[in-house]
């Protein structure tokens, strides 16, 4: 059996998603020698140089940090394989590793990935799932290759999307479920126990890149998409609409079934219900530019949107 503390491991991560597996692996006796992670940031304010959630418990924990901008330079590529290293694990590192890297530690790179491979392959899986109105979701264990997400799978771990779940807890809740599973392959995975099985060519899904404008409402969209729309792109890009010129921020809303005979975009009631082409859209708690989040009755006393109204 192979003993952990005998093991030359790297972590490479870079937000909270990942911190709980870095954790985890200090937890278990796993010898973390370097911890990559994503340079320090300009944040606040102030713009002041921040780092990485990853970077700072690392720190913590005493283990030396390095923060590259690149990986595909032969100065970064030399220092990694100075490492001497059997394996690496990434979550959410951000960077583009190359081959060189990949081949460099003596069993490969595993990453923690949020989905159910092969579907949402990609950079955003949490809210594309919610998007899509998927039941369930889940976390992989896989091996590393120079495709996107396309690496043999070795453990799966299903989380189920429920009509409540947010991108918020989900995030929360995969990062715990990747931390376990990680701990749990890892030394089955390199006695040979767990075989990895290559993805199978159906079902291949790609979760591309939020863009800040899919946080728009549309009411050509039905409620129940624009009740997903809501869970899923809270707090970024955030979700809104416009009244008067302004933005309004919709942190919560429900999906009511019922429809009236209105165009789509028209307030139905005295309490912000909003017809879409199919159903009732109802925001329960706002936010007015310039304003604080606010519940719908509080919001309206406020800011009045008539009955009538065609937003």
């Amino acid at each position: 059996m192979i003993h952990p503390a005998s093991l030359r491991v790297a972590f490479m991560g870079t937000p909270e998603f990942a911190v709980p597996a870095l954790k985890a692996l200090v937890d278990a006796g796993y010898q973390v020698m370097t911890v990559y992670s994503q340079p320090p940031r300009p944040k606040g304010r102030g713009y002041k140089l921040q780092e990485s959630p990853v970077h700072t418990l690392a720190e913590s924990l005493g283990i030396p940090v390095l923060t590259p901008t690149s990986l595909k330079t032969k100065d970064a590529q030399t220092e990694f394989q100075s490492l001497n290293l059997d394996i690496a694990v990434v979550a959410a590192y951000g960077l583009i590793l190359p081959k060189t890297i990949l081949e460099s530690p003596k069993y490969g790179c595993l990453n923690i990935h949020g989905s159910l491979l092969p579907r949402w392959r990609g950079a955003a899986p949490i809210h594309r799932a919610i998007l899509a109105g998927d039941s369930v979701t889940g976390v992989t264990i896989m091996e590393m290759n120079e495709g996107l997400d396309t690496g043999a799978m070795i453990l799966k771990r299903e989380i189920p999307i429920l009509p409540i779940t947010t991108t918020s807890g989900l995030h929360d809740e995969m990062a715990k479920v990747g931390a376990e599973a990680l701990i749990e392959t890892l030394p089955l995975y390199l006695e040979g126990v767990f075989k990895p099985i290559p993805q199978p060519e159906e079902g291949i899904t790609y979760a591309a890149k939020i863009e800040k404008e899919e946080g728009l409402l549309t009411w050509e969209d039905s409620a129940e998409v624009l009740t997903r729309k809501v869970r899923a792109l809270n707090p970024w890009p955030g979700v809104w609409f416009t009244y008067q010129g302004k933005r309004i921020k919709v942190f919560e809303a429900q999906n009511e079934g019922a429809s009236f005979s209105q165009v789509p975009g028209t307030i139905v009631d005295s309490h912000l219900g909003i017809q879409t082409r199919e159903g009732i859209f109802r925001p329960t708690r706002l936010q007015v530019e310039g304003g604080s989040p606010l519940l719908t009755e509080d919001f309206l006393r406020g800011h009045p949107i008539p009955k009538g109204t065609k937003l």
